[in-house]
This record gives structure tokens, C-alpha cells and sequence, in this order.
């Protein structure tokens, strides 16, 4: 691959390029990762002092890093990692900050500084050989360790083996190890009598186990489906160490979920007849608030309480399931993604090469410009879905009208002063003249009156429109999101939430 005349951006991951790299250009991005390249760094690449992204990850590159890097004094990024490096890495330039520089996955560098965490390198010195002595010395004491560190292995391997064989005999309803063919009876043949949800990568049924007749949600993949086998893995990896009461609970093994029998926010918000079979109902006002503040303080568990943060990337009405006491809970962790340290600093001018991320409508403006996935994007989802509980309208509604969409609307509607013209129609009555359609055991005794109802729902969109900003940075904090709702669902119901019910959440490592 020979270039020479390009001077601003290139973008050639995910190929299959070989060779070795290219040079003589000039660039102020080079995305190279994810192919096929080989051989060492050449010297002439030392001519394009003005890039400021190189991202070389993900090849067959080998040898040692030149030292002309240190040169590049406009690199705001250098990504090396997952290639075959080798020998001491540079301490000076941009090699002064592990921030910039990313070089894991060469198991043969050394030196370089600190932050780096890489062995210290070996150089030969003759003339400092050990003795005889000495080598007898370390060999004994070498295969001491190795012995004792052996036994200690075997020690806790039995006592674990007994610990285990200790709790399985003492339990009544052992854990669930279902087959295919088990799946299959429970669902009585993947019947679509028993279909509750169909989507991008697989399809849901409702299933009871015959071992304990416990009433599941069962996820099929679709394998023949591009993507679905990463889908599933990502789930998997998201879901198999955390635990918390507002995340969809999941046996690692079969996929399993926990099954909730009031089914997604989707069908409550757009579909209310087909819910229920009968009568028309929706969510009235504090329901709403509670569910919201649910997915407020499931994210916030995600977010701040992991020892890795994750982002879900894929937060909408159909992934908040509500249980039995309406309680809601996010799943579907298909698009999760954890956040690596080089993750979690300012992704300002930087790019991904993950694809866009989550649907259309409640995806953040900044995924579909390729910058990369962070917390503040499941904010942005988050914000959007906040205005939608409470407007009843989608964020793709053509209602919006021309040039608007979901954010734009509710900001007009209250710069009018006129939030009462964009509530859900499902809300109206409640809200302005204090009666409800349906029968609410849950909230009817607080039913907000008009006067009160105007300034809580205000309250309510100001919080959905500081987290739904275009700007990632300007975009109001999911704790500081939900500590706002709580204010607002305490001034509804004139009482506060006990102390540290917030924080009920279970290990996440």
C-alpha cells in the first residue's frame, strides 16, 4: 500500500490489508487497526510529524517501537496495542503519558515508564555470572516453593471440592442445568403461543421449568444472524457478576431471565389494550416516576458502582421489564460494553470503530459521528426516555412535526410555559383535574392536583431535557438525574425514602 497525497483523515480498519505500513503521507489520522499488517514500523514513517491519531492496533507488526515517536509531538493518541512489539518502549515524547499511549497485548516490551506496568528489561552484562553456589542455591530454594505452592494448591482445591459437595447436599432446589431439550418442553416447542418478544439478534419466550415449576423468560439467539454470537457473549459477560434489584436477573449458563409477568414499559407506554387483554390501562403519574427513577438508579449502579464501568448502549422502552409490584428493571445487555481506563477518559476528537450503537431515536448524535461509546451516551438514552413516559410519544413520532424531534418538542412546549399540551393524553385527567381512568391501589390516594401537577411535571422534563443535550458534556449526571426524581416523587407523596434504599445493590467485579 503506497500513499502520498492524502492531508487530513484516514480510515482503513476492519480490512484485511498485509503487507507493511504505509508512509509518505500526510495525516492528521491514521486507522490502521484490525488488519493484516506484518513487519516493522519503517523509518520514513518518521515524516508525518503531524498526525494526531495512529492507531496501528490489531495487526502482525513486530521489532522494536523507533524511537522517532517520541518526535510526534502532535499525537493526541497512539494505539499500538495486540500486535507482536518487542524490546524496551521509549520513555520520552508522547511515551511520557500511559494516557496517551496504548500498548497492551505485546507480551514481549519491557521498560517504559511506570504507568505502563511493564517488567523492567534484562540486558546482558558480562562478567556478572553467578556462582556455582549460588545457582545450587536458587535451584533448592526454587523447588521448594514450587513444591509448597503445589500442596497449598491441592489444599484448596479440596477444601473447595468439599465445601461445594457441603452445599449441594444441603439444598433443596439445586440449580437449574437445563438441556435443549428441556427448553423445548417448556416452551412447549418454541410455540409462538408462548412468544413475548422478538428482537435484532434473537426472540423471547415465556417457559416454566419442570424441575421446580418456576415461569422463566427463555432468549434464542440467532445464530444465522450477523452479530448474534457477539450479542450473545456481550450479554453474558455484562450480566454473569452483577447483581442489583432494578437489572434483569440471569442464569450465565442457558441464558435463562428471570420472567416478568407485567411485561416491558413498551407495551404499558404504546400498547396498553394488547397488555392486558381487557380494558384499556396505562401508568399513571407516580408509577411513571417510580420506573423512571428504577432505570435511573440501575444505571447509576452500572456506572459508578462497578469496579469497570459499563455502558448499555441500547436503553429504550421494550429493555425496562416491570415486575409483579411494578418495579422496573433494565435487560437485554446484547450491546453492553465495558469501559477500559483509555475508555473513561474525554473521547472528544476521538473515533470508534464499534459501528453505531443502540436505536434510532434514543442513540446519542456523537455514536452516529463515530465517537466512542461512554456513560454519558446511556444518559443521553436515558433523558430521551424520560420525556417519552411522560409525553406518551416516541422519539421517531412523526406528531413531532417537521424539523423536531423529542427533545426540541418538550423544550418549546416549556419555554411556552405549556407543558400541560405535551403530557400524555393518558395523564391529562389525572393531572389537571385530579381523577384517574383505572383503578391505581399503588397511587390513588396521590393523585397531584392541578395546580401542584403543573410544577412537578415541568420539574420532571427539565431533568429529561438536561440529560438528552446534544453536547455529551453538558448532559446532567444519572446520580444527580435521580436525586432529583426522588425530590420530585417526595414532594408528590409527602414522604422521603428510607435511608440508603438507593444503594440496595448486590457485589458487581
Amino acid at each position: 500500500m503506497r500513499l502520498s497525497s492524502l492531508s487530513l483523515l484516514l480510515n482503513l480498519s476492519h480490512n484485511q490489508f498485509t503487507g507493511i505500513l504505509p508512509y509518505e503521507v500526510r495525516l492528521e489520522l491514521l486507522n490502521l487497526q484490525n488488519n493484516l499488517m506484518q513487519g516493522a514500523i519503517p523509518s520514513s514513517l518518521s515524516s508525518v510529524r503531524g498526525v494526531r491519531i495512529l492507531d496501528i492496533s490489531g495487526n502482525n507488526l513486530s521489532g522494536q517501537i523507533p524511537k522517532f515517536l517520541e518526535d510526534f509531538t502532535q499525537l493526541q493518541l497512539l494505539n499500538m496495542s495486540s500486535n507482536n512489539f518487542e524490546g524496551q518502549v521509549p520513555e520520552g515524547g508522547v511515551f511520557k503519558s500511559a494516557s496517551v499511549v496504548s500498548i497492551t497485548g505485546n507480551n514481549k516490551l519491557c521498560g517504559g515508564i511506570a504507568e505502563l506496568h511493564l517488567p523492567a528489561c534484562q540486558f546482558n552484562q558480562p562478567g556478572r555470572r553467578l556462582s556455582r553456589k549460588w545457582k545450587i542455591l536458587i535451584s533448592t530454594i526454587s523447588s521448594l516453593l514450587f513444591v509448597s505452592f503445589t500442596a497449598t494448591c491441592l489444599l484448596l482445591c479440596l477444601m473447595r471440592k468439599r465445601r461445594k459437595e457441603h452445599v449441594d447436599s444441603s439444598t433443596s432446589d439445586p440449580p437449574l442445568q437445563p438441556s435443549y431439550q428441556r427448553l423445548h418442553k417448556a416452551t412447549n416447542g418454541f410455540s409462538s403461543a408462548n412468544l413475548i418478544g422478538i428482537g435484532s439478534f434473537g426472540s423471547v419466550y415465556k417457559g416454566v421449568m419442570d424441575e421446580n415449576g418456576a415461569t422463566v423468560a427463555i432468549k434464542v439467539f440467532k445464530l444465522e444472524r450477523r452479530g448474534a454470537s457477539k450479542s450473545f457473549i456481550a450479554e453474558c459477560e455484562a450480566l454473569r457478576n452483577i447483581r442489583h434489584r432494578n437489572l434483569v436477573k440471569i442464569d450465565f449458563k442457558a441464558l435463562i431471565y428471570e420472567f416478568f409477568a407485567n411485561g416491558s414499559l413498551e407495551e404499558w407506554l404504546h400498547h396498553p389494550v394488547q397488555r392486558t387483554g381487557h380494558l384499556p390501562r396505562s401508568l399513571d403519574f407516580l408509577q411513571r416516576l417510580n420506573v423512571a427513577i428504577d432505570v435511573a438508579s440501575a444505571l447509576d449502579y452500572l456506572q459508578h458502582q462497578c469496579q469497570t464501568p459499563i455502558v448499555h448502549c441500547d436503553l429504550k422502552p421494550s429493555n425496562v421489564l416491570l415486575d409483579d409490584d411494578m418495579t422496573g428493571h433494565v435487560g437485554d445487555f446484547g450491546l453492553a460494553r465495558f469501559l477500559s481506563s483509555l475508555d473513561k477518559r474525554s473521547f472528544e476528537g476521538r473515533t470508534s470503530s464499534v459501528g453505531v450503537r443502540g436505536t434510532v431515536g434514543y442513540a446519542p448524535p456523537e455514536y452516529g459521528m463515530g465517537n466512542l461509546v461512554s456513560i454519558q451516551g446511556d444518559v443521553y438514552s436515558y433523558g430521551i426516555l424520560l420525556l417519552e413516559m411522560f409525553t406518551g410519544r416516541r422519539p421517531t413520532d412523526e406528531s413531532l412535526g417537521a424539523g423536531l424531534n423529542l427533545h426540541n418538542f418538550v423544550q418549546f412546549a416549556l419555554l411556552e410555559k405549556s407543558a400541560a399540551k405535551v403530557v400524555d393524553q393518558a395523564l391529562f385527567d389525572e393531572l389537571l383535574l385530579g381523577v384517574t381512568s383505572h383503578a391505581s391501589t399503588s397511587s390513588s390516594e396521590y393523585i397531584p392536583k392541578s395546580e401542584k401537577s403543573e410544577e412537578l411535571l415541568i420539574s420532571i422534563f427539565e431533568v429529561g431535557l438536561a440529560c438528552s443535550s446534544d453536547i455529551p458534556q453538558e448532559r446532567l449526571g444519572i446520580r444527580e438525574a435521580a436525586l432529583k426524581l426522588v425530590s420530585v416523587r417526595n414532594k408528590l407523596v409527602g414522604s422521603a425514602l428510607p435511608e440508603g434504599e438507593s444503594a440496595k445493590a448486590g457485589p458487581c467485579m
